[in-house]
């Protein structure tokens, strides 16, 4: 199954087919409930027909412009491709795409449309993630203004960055959240990771970062651990890690934190759900998210 579909009205379903067989995309005939139906099973969808269906299908499956889907109206006479949902988030992509059916995208994301880039469509060209997704709004219109720059830093390395900075690291399903013994050596570290990642059956290559509490930036065996494998630690201020909700106790009350491994994994994950709870690994604790 690919990551697209091609919604249509009957009567429009020969122009329905050009454009699923341009995108290789499924393609499913309109009717009531269509959309709560594909809204979970694709990526992209691309509806033919008019805007006020589409707007008054799609309103109440909204959850999050992250997880949402792109969706790209294309106009009954077949001569406009219209981003409604996720412009930065393929939409607008998409709709240029269709471009190559001699449609004409319509963009109205404010970055795109005066000719700059936003720092999602950033980060998805250079196959990259964003960590603190609630500093996009103040870089893009940073962005609009001429005012963002743009920095690359060679790892390994440590920034220590505001909130309306975006940070971007390589593409992964998964967080890990990290705790450790005062003095914990690189080869504890590295044992422990490799048995939760057995434990939840992922692979490194599936991890996006690793996040622990800033008490922990002169732990100098954690650092050598992340570094060598290589990957991204961060460390997680205390107003960010109590900002979430461990789902088990933890004696990091005792330093001012609701949380270690849990709160980190939770506060840098995509779809904030735990997929491991914080388990013990010798001087090691880890907890894994998604």
């Amino acid at each position: 199954m690919t990551d697209t579909v091609v919604i249509s009205l009957s009567r429009f379903l020969p122009d329905a087919r050009r454009i699923a067989a341009f995108l290789d995309a499924d393609i499913r005939e309109y009717h009531a409930g269509i959309f709560a139906e594909v809204f979970p099973e694709f990526r992209r969808i691309v509806a033919l027909m008019s805007m006020g269906i589409v707007v008054r299908c799609i309103a109440p499956h909204f959850k999050d412009k992250w997880v949402d889907p792109a969706i790209v109206v294309v106009t009954p006479d077949f001569i406009y491709a219209i981003p409604v949902l996720g412009g930065h988030h393929g939409a607008n992509d998409l709709a240029k795409e269709l471009a190559g059916l001699g449609l004409t995208p319509v963009i109205s994301t404010a970055t795109e449309s005066t000719g700059r880039d936003s720092v999602e469509s950033i980060a998805c060209r250079s196959d990259c993630d964003i960590i603190n997704r609630d500093s996009t709004r103040v870089v893009n219109a940073g962005i609009l203004d001429g005012k963002t720059k743009i920095y690359t830093v060679p790892g390994p390395g440590i920034i220590l960055a505001g909130p309306d900075v975006s940070i971007l690291v390589h593409k992964g399903e998964y967080t890990i959240g990290i705790g450790c013994r005062k003095d914990v050596s690189a080869e504890e570290v590295t044992q422990a990771i490799h048995e939760a990642l057995s434990h939840a059956g992922i692979t490194l290559k599936e991890v996006m970062i690793f996040a622990t509490t800033a008490k922990k930036s002169d732990e100098g065996g954690l650092r050598e651990a992340i570094a060598a494998i290589p990957a991204n630690l961060i460390f997680l201020d205390d107003d960010i890690i109590n900002a979430e909700v461990p789902s088990t106790p933890s004696k990091a009350k005792k330093i001012g934190l609701v949380g270690v491994a849990e709160p980190c994994a939770l506060a840098v994950s995509k779809h904030r759900d735990m997929i491991m709870k914080k388990k013990v690994f010798g001087k090691v604790t880890i907890a894994i998210a998604r």
